[in-house]
């Protein structure tokens, strides 16, 4: 176990000194401007930092004392000091890459309070001084030796980063006409309205009129200028707006207060729903903190246990999904819970099957690699240690799971252990259709509007070409 120990006044002399040494990281700047609220563009803003007099980002100042202060309070003269008071000089600036060195040494003493002076220095790895300055301090009269505390680990992360970025992505776009079924409760109204706000939709709501008003009311949202198709129940609303994607007055759907096998009944009717020549699967995508990009899973919501020809249209619909959402050649890890193909384990099985199949031509557009257990597909330190060499493991875009089950789970322990933020759409039908959950938020649910909406547009410019 490591201790910090103080000196006491008696034990101090002058002359003493103690030092410390810490490289400036861009965790570092983002946890100090986290932790005091200070976001000048100096430090946290790239561009302008840049273009700023010191053509680079750097840290806060205080950054700097901070590091005064941690080795006033831990090593010298350590534990019980009482700090009064401080002085520094700012003389040079510390940008990302620094090594400072902070060295703190006894300049005075005064017994009539145990007062002692401490001249401050910080320097740089060339030499230069960064800081320089006194500090005044009450030095400690008894002796402490305590276990140095354990810091936690502290991980960053911008909530809803990615979603907003791909809300932006759809600035530009015109808004979709979209089906909202059923929306007869606070969450799907005002999802649906807020989309319309923002210009990503049209919203046409189906549904009995009066529960429509009484949500509008209970979201305090207008419904002035939007349409209405009054309908008594929400099997009947479910059907209303398949007629409607039929008729090509709808481009996409958007599940409200309405059960999801009750909404994909009448769109998986052979004769009057939507469906094509490929299986209909739900892909999530997952803003996942510490995943370095947007992270999509699929089937963990539609296809029970999927088979082989199932796989392969669950493959193509995430890809098609990737491609919408700008990934040019997505990663599809095929997850299993081995690595090598195991006849008693089918899933390694069918991942073999979709990999021949892809260098085939029978699935297009991504990368394929499996099996690959969950960790080595997204951890490549894990995929490294058990000998794994392909483009996918560690770095993939694409988690395809071998059944719903597993996809389930994975997905929400991913949303509810890990904090990650969570989309879905479901695919493969004539139109995209946006499935959130009754718990999902409203955050959640713009960003699967959003998704839904860049597919009806990379449709649209699909059959242009």
């Amino acid at each position: 176990m490591h201790f910090i120990e103080n000196k006491t006044f008696d034990e101090l002399k002058i002359g003493d000194s103690a030092e410390l040494t810490r490289t400036l990281k861009p965790e570092d700047i983002e946890l100090f401007a986290v932790m005091s609220g200070d976001v000048n563009p100096a430090h946290v803003d790239s561009d302008f930092a840049n273009s700023d007099i010191f053509h680079k980002v750097i840290a806060h100042g205080m950054w700097g004392g901070a590091l005064i202060s941690a080795l006033l309070g831990t090593e010298l003269p350590g534990p019980g000091t009482i700090y009064l008071n401080q002085n520094l000089s700012f003389r040079n600036a510390v940008g990302l890459g620094d090594t400072v060195t902070v060295r703190v040494t006894v300049a005075q003493k005064s017994a009539k309070h145990h007062h002692v002076t401490l001249d401050c220095l910080c320097t740089n790895q060339s030499g230069k001084t960064v800081i320089e300055g006194q500090a005044l301090v009450i030095a400690p009269s008894e002796k402490v030796r305590r276990p140095r505390v354990m810091l936690p680990e502290v991980h960053l992360h911008e909530r809803g980063a990615r979603f907003a970025a791909l809300m932006k992505a759809t600035a530009a776009l015109a808004p979709v006409r979209t089906a909202v079924v059923h929306p007869c409760d606070g969450l799907s109204i005002e999802g649906a309205l807020e989309a319309g706000a923002r210009g990503m939709i049209i919203p046409v709501l189906i549904g009995p009129r009066a529960k429509i008003e009484a949500a509008a009311a209970e979201a305090e949202r207008d419904l002035h200028g939007i349409e209405i198709i009054d309908v008594p129940y929400s099997h009947a609303a479910a059907e209303r707006a398949v007629a409607l994607a039929r008729e090509g007055k709808v481009d996409m759907l958007m599940k409200g207060k309405i059960h999801t096998d009750e909404l994909l009944a009448p769109v998986m009717n052979s004769q009057t729903g939507l469906r094509t020549e490929r299986r209909m699967s739900h892909v999530f995508a997952l803003d996942v903190p510490n995943y370095p990009k947007p992270l999509l899973i699929s089937d963990a919501a539609i296809n029970i246990f999927p088979d082989l020809q199932t796989k392969r249209d669950i493959v193509q619909n995430a890809i098609d999904l990737a491609h919408a959402l700008g990934i040019v050649l997505p990663k599809l890890a095929l997850l299993s819970a081995v690595e090598t193909i195991t006849p008693k384990i089918p899933s390694t099985v069918d991942a073999a099957a979709l990999c021949k199949m892809a260098q085939r031509g029978q699935i297009v557009g991504g990368v394929l690699d499996g099996p690959l257990a969950f960790d080595n597909a997204i951890s490549r330190a894990a995929a490294e240690a058990k000998d794994i060499h392909s483009d996918v493991a560690g770095d993939a875009d694409i988690l395809i799971v071998p059944d719903l089950e597993a996809g389930n789970m994975i997905a929400k322990q991913l949303i509810y252990l890990a904090g990650a933020d969570a989309a879905g759409i479901v695919m493969g039908a004539r139109i995209p259709i946006v499935l959130t959950s009754r718990a999902d938020g409203l955050l959640s649910r713009l960003a699967s509007t959003a998704i839904a909406q860049l597919v009806v547009h990379a449709r649209s410019r699909d059959l242009k070409v």
